[in-house]
Formats: C-alpha cells, sequence, structure tokens
C-alpha cells in the first residue's frame, strides 16, 4: 500500500500543475514576470492608438524581456513583430539592431540556418563597416559550427571588434561564446579565462554575473574540481541571501545538491534541496518547490525511504492550495495571459486597419493619377490649340507680309515699263538691278517678324533710291537714326515702315507743283524705339479728292494690313507696339506716321 502511494506521489510530481492549477507551470521555461506584463500593458496601449512608432518599441522590448528570462519562442516572436513594424516606419538602424537580435535567439535554439541568413542582413543594413564585419563574422562562424576550431578567428575578431565600439553587453556574449567554443575544443582553461573576461565586461549586469558564475562552476564540476564549484554556488547563495533574492537562493541550493550528489555527499545534497523547498514553498515559487520536491522524492525511492517521502507528500498536500495562491508566478502568467489575448485581438484589428488604410491609400493614389493625368491631358490639350493658334497667328501674319508685296512688284514694274516706253534704257536697266538688289533682301527676310536696325535702314534706303530714281524732280529724302541706339543689336518690326514710305510718296509727293521732302527718323525716348515718317505732301485730305476708287480701297487695305499686322505682333511677341497717322495742322501740308515699340535687343 505504501509502495502505491508512493507511487501515485511520484506521478503526480511529474505531471503538470495544469490538471490542477495552471498549464503554464507544466513548461520548463519561467513564467511571465511582473515586468513583462507591464510592457505587454504598454504594447497593448500603443496598439489601440496605433501608434506604430511606440508599437514597434514595445514589441521589442517584450522580446528583450522573454529573452532575459530564457523563453527563446517568445522571444523570437516579438522580434520578429518589431522587425515588421520597425521596416513598415523605414527606420534602417533599428531594423539592422532587433535582426540581430532575432539572429542570436535562434542561435540559441539552434536554427543555424535562419541565423546566418539574419546576420548577412543585419550586416548590409549596418551603419558602419566596423558593425557589418561582425555581423558577417558571426554568419560565418555559424556556417562552420561543425568545426569549432575555425570558429576561433571569428569570435576573437569580434571581441576586439566590439571592444573598440565600447558594447560591453556584447563583449559579455562574445566571451562567452568563446568559452563555448572553448569547451567543444576541450580546452576547459581557456573556457574558464574567457568566463572570467566575461564577468568583467558584466560587472554591472547582476544576472549575467550569476550566469557567467554558474558556468564556470559548471567547468569545474566536469572537471572533477567540486571545491571550486561548490565555493563559487556557496558565495553566490550568501550574496543572494544579503540581497534577499529568492529565486537565486533556490537555484544556488539546487546547483550545490547536484554538486553534493556528484560529489557523493548525499546528505549535504539532501540539506540543500530541503532548504530550497522549504524556501520555494515560503515564497509562492510552486514550480521551483515542484522541481526540487521531484528530485527529493526520487532520492529516497532509489534509497526506499518509504517515511520520508510519505512526510513529504503529507506537508507537499497540505500546503498545496497555499502555495499555489501565494505563487506570484501564476498570477503574472494569468494576467499575462489575459493581455496577450488582448494583444492579439488588438493584432488583428490593427490588420484590419491597415488594410483598410491601403486599400484606401490605393483608391486615393488611383484617383490622384486618374486626375493628374486628366490634368496632364489637359494641359497637353490646351498646350496644343495654344500651339496652333499661334501657329494660325504666324500664318496670318507671314500672309499679310506677302500681301504688301505684289502692289510693290506692281509699282516697279510699271516703273521699269515707263523707264522703257520712254526710252530710258539706261535708267530702266539701273533700276532693274537695284530693283533685283532690293527684292533679294526681301525675300531672305520674308520669313522673320523682327529684323536688325541696321538691315531695315539700309533696305529702306535701296527703296527710297529706287522711288527717288523715278520721282527725283518730286522729292529728296533723309533718314537719320538716333546715335543713341545700336543699329547693330536692336530689332524693329519687318515690313511696317515700308507701306507708310510708299503712301508718303506715291499719294502725298508725287502731286506736289514743287519738290517735296520726306524724312524717316529712329528715335531713342524712355527706353522706346519712336519711328517717325514725316513728309510735307499734299496731305490726307487733298490726297483723298483725287484719288480713285481703286486707289482709295488699295490705300485702305493697306492701313489695315498695317494694323492687323501690328496686333498679331502685339499678340504674338507682347511687345506693345502702337501706330498712329495723322496730317499735319494748317499752313503745314502733309502726313505724319508714327510707329512706337519697346527697345528689343532680343527675339
Amino acid at each position: 500500500m505504501r509502495k502505491i502511494i508512493i507511487t501515485s506521489l511520484y506521478i503526480l510530481l511529474l505531471i503538470p500543475f495544469g490538471m490542477t492549477a495552471q498549464d503554464s507551470l507544466a513548461k520548463k521555461k519561467a513564467a511571465p514576470s511582473g515586468k513583462i506584463s507591464k510592457v505587454a500593458s504598454k504594447l497593448e496601449k500603443s496598439l489601440d492608438v496605433n501608434d506604430e512608432s511606440q508599437i514597434a518599441r514595445n514589441y521589442e522590448s517584450l522580446a528583450n524581456e522573454f529573452l532575459n528570462k530564457g523563453d527563446n519562442t517568445k522571444a523570437e516572436e516579438y522580434f520578429k513583430k518589431a522587425l515588421n513594424s520597425y521596416t513598415k516606419l523605414k527606420l534602417t538602424e533599428d531594423k539592422s539592431r532587433v535582426t540581430r537580435s532575432l539572429a542570436k535567439v535562434q542561435e540559441d535554439q539552434k536554427n543555424f540556418k535562419s541565423a546566418i541568413k539574419n546576420y548577412e542582413v543585419a550586416g548590409s543594413l549596418a551603419k558602419d563597416a566596423s558593425e557589418e564585419k561582425i555581423n558577417l563574422n558571426d554568419a560565418n562562424r555559424l556556417r562552420n559550427s561543425a568545426n569549432p576550431a575555425s570558429q576561433t578567428d571569428y569570435v576573437d575578431s569580434n571581441i576586439e571588434l566590439l571592444k573598440k565600439e565600447k558594447k560591453s553587453k556584447e563583449v559579455t556574449e562574445a566571451y562567452v561564446q568563446k568559452a563555448k567554443n572553448s569547451l567543444d575544443l576541450k580546452d576547459k582553461k581557456v573556457a574558464i579565462e574567457s568566463y572570467k573576461k566575461a564577468l568583467v565586461y558584466a560587472k554591472d549586469k547582476p544576472e549575467s554575473v550569476i550566469k557567467i558564475k554558474n558556468e564556470i562552476a559548471k567547468v569545474y564540476a566536469s572537471d572533477n574540481q567540486f571545491e571550486k564549484a561548490i565555493g563559487i554556488n556557496e558565495k553566490l547563495l550568501a550574496e543572494a541571501v544579503i540581497k534577499q533574492d529568492f529565486n537565486t537562493q533556490i537555484k544556488q541550493l539546487q546547483s550545490l545538491a547536484s554538486l553534493y550528489f556528484k560529489k557523493e555527499e548525499p546528505q549535504k545534497a539532501i540539506t540543500s534541496l530541503k532548504e530550497a523547498y522549504d524556501l520555494a514553498s515560503r515564497k509562492g515559487n510552486s514550480a521551483e518547490a515542484k522541481k526540487t520536491l521531484s528530485e527529493l522524492v526520487q532520492y529516497y525511492k532509489a534509497e526506499g525511504n518509504e517515511k520520508e517521502s510519505m512526510a513529504l507528500y503529507e506537508g507537499f498536500l497540505k500546503n498545496f492550495d497555499q502555495l499555489i495562491q501565494s505563487d506570484t508566478t501564476l498570477i503574472n502568467t494569468k494576467k499575462f495571459q489575459i493581455t496577450e489575448g488582448k494583444i492579439r485581438q488588438l493584432e488583428k484589428e490593427k490588420f484590419l486597419k491597415d488594410e483598410l488604410i491601403t486599400k484606401k491609400n490605393t483608391f486615393n493614389y488611383f484617383l490622384i493619377g486618374s486626375v493628374m493625368l486628366l490634368l496632364v491631358l489637359f494641359l497637353f490639350i490646351v498646350k496644343s490649340l495654344y500651339s496652333i493658334k499661334t501657329k494660325n497667328k504666324e500664318i496670318a501674319l507671314q500672309s499679310l507680309r506677302r500681301e504688301m508685296n505684289p502692289h510693290f512688284i506692281f509699282n516697279s514694274l510699271n516703273s521699269v515699263n515707263q523707264f522703257i516706253s520712254e526710252n530710258k534704257e539706261l535708267e530702266a536697266n539701273k533700276y532693274l538691278t537695284s530693283y533685283s538688289t532690293l527684292m533679294r533682301d526681301m525675300m531672305e527676310n520674308s520669313n522673320k517678324d523682327f529684323i536688325i536696325l541696321d538691315k531695315e535702314v539700309e533696305q529702306l534706303k535701296k527703296y527710297l533710291d529706287l522711288e527717288h530714281l523715278r520721282f527725283q524732280d518730286k522729292f529728296d529724302f533723309e533718314i537719320t537714326v538716333d546715335k543713341n541706339l545700336d543699329a547693330e543689336t536692336v530689332f524693329v518690326p519687318n515690313m511696317i515702315i515700308q507701306p507708310h514710305l510708299e503712301n508718303a510718296i506715291w499719294h502725298g509727293l508725287r502731286y506736289l507743283d514743287k519738290k517735296g521732302f520726306l524724312h524717316l527718323k529712329f528715335q531713342l525716348n524712355d527706353g522706346k524705339v519712336k519711328v517717325s515718317i514725316e513728309d510735307n505732301g499734299i496731305g490726307l485730305t487733298r490726297s483723298g479728292e483725287l484719288k480713285t476708287s481703286n486707289q482709295k480701297v488699295h490705300e485702305s487695305r493697306g492701313l489695315n494690313n498695317t494694323k492687323e499686322r501690328i496686333a498679331l505682333l502685339n499678340e504674338l511677341y507682347k511687345k506693345n507696339i502702337s501706330f498712329a497717322i495723322k496730317e499735319k495742322e494748317l499752313p503745314e501740308s502733309g502726313t505724319v506716321v508714327e510707329i512706337i515699340f519697346p527697345l528689343i535687343d532680343t527675339i
């Protein structure tokens, strides 16, 4: 009967507390601490307000807390979530840091393939060559995991680089890595030296110091140097008692028990286990109480000491409810489970919100793109219409300019005909020679709206010379150019002045009984060019009385042509050209034509 009870007790200790309390106690990993729950609560709040920056930081903080507790699975989960948020935020430096942390966690879980990949990614994202080299060294170290000897150089390289970067935490980890590498090479001396160097850089991290010292103790124990190992654990225990660090006290008592068993001092081992069990029970650490009780029962069963087993069994059952109720780790576990459930729900809601925002943004981008496309199309149409309109104006201007040529040619040929009919062959020949030169110049400039003043004066002089050859007894002429006008750089409208010179000669000066005078002036006045065509002919009134109906139509068309061309030039070039014609007041006779336009030095 006693054997059945003892066996039942042993089975009870082996099954999870979840059948009587919480499922989390069945796991070997530490239950969530109060700090983890606090970080989880912060994460919950940041998810609730959808603050991506805070979400990323809280994911990373939560991952680090799980890492400190030894829960690598949870740490990896939250590092991945932090990395996803930092990627969305396009924070390269944060991505590099978290990717390296993720690689370390995966390495601890022996997932070398993923760890290598993430070390390489972290290297590619590194802000400087030193960080890149550190990550690539770790990637190459894992590639050679089957050959510990080849890993040494990579570890040593990282130690030196991390020292230069003054990253004490990572220097500590690198020395621990070097120690593990040395143990794989069966070099316990170098391993202990490496652990001791790690302690120097971990002095500000009490938890890391305890872990490293425990590792040193394990190395001594594996080399049967039990006194050194026990000495380390006893010192750690004493320090934990002073600090009232009960969890560390329990762990050190368990470690001492293990060492005493190996040293074949079972009574001391049992004493340490009982102290650990008593402390765990008093402080409400049900997981450690269960673990310690299991070791005690296992020992007593092996020794056949049913009495002690029964006493432990009875004491355990008697204090079981109180132990469970006082266990803060169970409370933290339950609290975290509730918070984590809320986090999962908020993550789903956030995913749906982000998806909705993405769809909305996609639609907005499509809408904006469509509007922009329509706007571009509209601008293209407007530009095309404007271009067509401008081209039409240019064609109209060219057409009007060419319209003046036939009349000029007709008058010129008429003059040649007159010379021939009067048997003035020399004059006719001279006239034709000058006429051909003038026509060549006019044809060269026929497609230009503006020409250099110097060329315009030259053409107008040739024209007036021709007319003077025919009507030499009717008028003289003079062309004056203001000395302040640079005739070689200033532009004037093409074929605007010549028609008015022609009108002055044919409709004003040739009807005079005496010899008349035609004066063409180019003046600079207040930054504008003023062209004056002044004659002392019979004037507009008298000329109108003498004209035939055909001449009246032609003159009217000539004036309209000038006005239309000036209007088109103003529209095309925005030059504000003005035109005016007036008759001189009595007792003087004659006509004055004024054309004013701004000083034009570029077209």
